[in-house]
């Protein structure tokens, strides 16, 4: 029998992630994966470019890897781009070519993961000189959690565009009901919220 395989188990949560969110951004328009829906302007394109620039950054830059050979993008963290140019996509950036980069960041992290041991230490070039070290572990789970954060942030851009909600295609990790169901359970969570409201109000009174 095999034993442990703390590596696979890694990467299958970051592939889980990944996936999820790529899939945020099948069937919908160009204006809707680009479209902010936040007031900060959380957009679906716009988190797959962010995630592919933190892969490429945290598994290339970070272990002597760098995955560009010229001049990074323009949006790219070594280069003196505007604020958030990593959070969005220009008209002129496609959204095959996004797409495409992430993909390539999974590639290139995987070549890392399989070249180190995962208490191998690397430099984040971005971070404080003081806590610059860093272990492949360490940059595994942190990248986890980073993109899993970011899933959920398009698992709720894309419900506000058109309703679509669950994990992947064939799990959707959300109980069933229809679209009147769930509208009644809507109206019962905000009169929940409205009388918790009230009664603290009064109570405050």
């Amino acid at each position: 029998m095999n034993g442990p395989n703390p590596k696979a188990d890694l990467l299958r949560y970051l592939q889980d992630a990944r996936d999820a969110l790529l899939w945020k951004l099948e069937g919908l328009s160009e204006y809707d994966v680009r479209r902010p829906l936040t007031p900060t302007g959380t957009n679906l394109l716009g988190l797959v470019k962010h995630v592919a620039g933190v892969e490429l950054g945290y598994f290339g830059d970070t272990f002597g890897r760098p995955y560009f050979d010229g001049e990074p993008p323009s949006w790219w963290y070594t280069r003196d781009a505007e604020p958030h140019a990593d959070m969005w996509a220009t008209p002129d950036e496609t959204r095959e070519e996004i797409v495409g980069l992430y993909r390539a960041a999974w590639r290139h992290a995987a070549g890392t993961v399989e070249a180190l041991a995962l208490d191998d230490v690397g430099q984040v070039p971005w971070w404080p000189e003081e806590r610059r070290e860093v272990t492949l572990h360490h940059v595994l789970a942190r990248v986890i959690s980073d993109t899993q954060r970011h899933a959920g942030h398009a698992d709720i851009v894309r419900e506000l565009i058109d309703g679509s909600v669950g994990l992947t295609p064939g799990t959707s990790s959300v109980p069933e009901g229809d679209r009147a169901e769930w509208e009644r359970h809507r109206h019962r969570l905000e009169r929940a919220a409205r009388e918790a409201g009230d009664g603290r109000s009064r109570a405050g009174a």
